[in-house]
């Protein structure tokens, strides 16, 4: 069930997208998105997580966004409209064909996933990971953190809050012109429009993770909300395997 085999899928404006798909053909979908400067590699499948999920009955599919991973890194500005990211979720999910399915995602993934649903995708269940309320309501103030990382690549030194972007910028070989432009894509999600997400969901975060706001406070605003702590931080968490077991017991229940 663990092997692990590619798609690529055309997004928005003709950009490539890398899909990772871990499962057996035909088993229940799972849509996954992973973080920003991440990779589907490094959130679900080099720690073992979507493992953990093929193997508990779901075939899961992973894709890159854009400017990440092993799909296009666009330097047009026109590749990167309002809301780019959830333009390219809605291609992938037609080209996969899925009808029924769940979706989930960390970070920015989990803020597109949001975004997604809010734009009329369906999913019977929804994970958010790695996310609290002010990182949905709040994100640009942490669009700017981000940004600030980009335009000072290079010069910031250790003790820096941006430090700690700037290094994983540089492991993860990130194109940073592409990765500014799609910052500017994502907008705010205010209160009110989380709270009309309907379907049941699981915030679920490292109990060190307080980078995007209260994860506790995200699922008390969801109508069908419910938390989970699993251990780390928001750089760590992903790296333990209980967050897969807290997503897996979540969509079985």
């Amino acid at each position: 069930m663990s092997d692990l085999r590619k798609e690529v899928i055309e997004g928005y404006a003709g950009t490539d997208l890398a899909v990772h798909v871990m499962g057996d053909t035909g088993a229940r979908p799972l849509l996954l998105l992973h973080g920003l400067f991440s990779s589907a590699d490094v959130n679900w499948i080099k720690y073992g997580n979507a493992k953990i999920l093929a193997d508990a009955g779901f075939e899961v599919f992973m894709p890159d966004l854009r400017a990440h991973g092993q799909s296009g890194a666009p330097h047009d500005p026109a590749a990167y409209p309002a809301d780019v990211l959830v333009e390219d979720l809605k291609l992938v999910i037609a080209a996969l064909g899925l009808t029924d399915y769940d979706l989930g995602g960390f970070s920015l993934g989990a803020r597109t996933s949001v975004r997604g649903v809010l734009a009329g995708l369906a999913p019977r269940k929804l994970i958010l990971g790695g996310m609290g309320l002010t990182g949905l309501s709040g994100w640009a103030r942490r669009s700017a953190h981000f940004v600030d990382a980009i335009d000072r690549f290079g010069t910031i030194e250790r003790g820096d809050k941006a430090f700690v972007a700037q290094a994983f910028m540089k492991s993860m070989k990130i194109d940073r012109v592409a990765a500014r432009l799609l910052l500017g894509s994502v907008d705010d999600t205010g209160a009110d429009a989380i709270a009309q997400i309907a379907m049941p969901t699981l915030c679920v975060c490292g109990g060190e993770d307080h980078d995007n706001g209260s994860a506790p406070e995200l699922a008390e605003a969801l109508p069908q909300g419910r938390y989970v702590e699993t251990p780390g931080n928001h750089m760590s968490s992903v790296t333990f395997k209980d967050m897969g077991r807290a997503m897996v017991e979540f969509l079985l229940d």
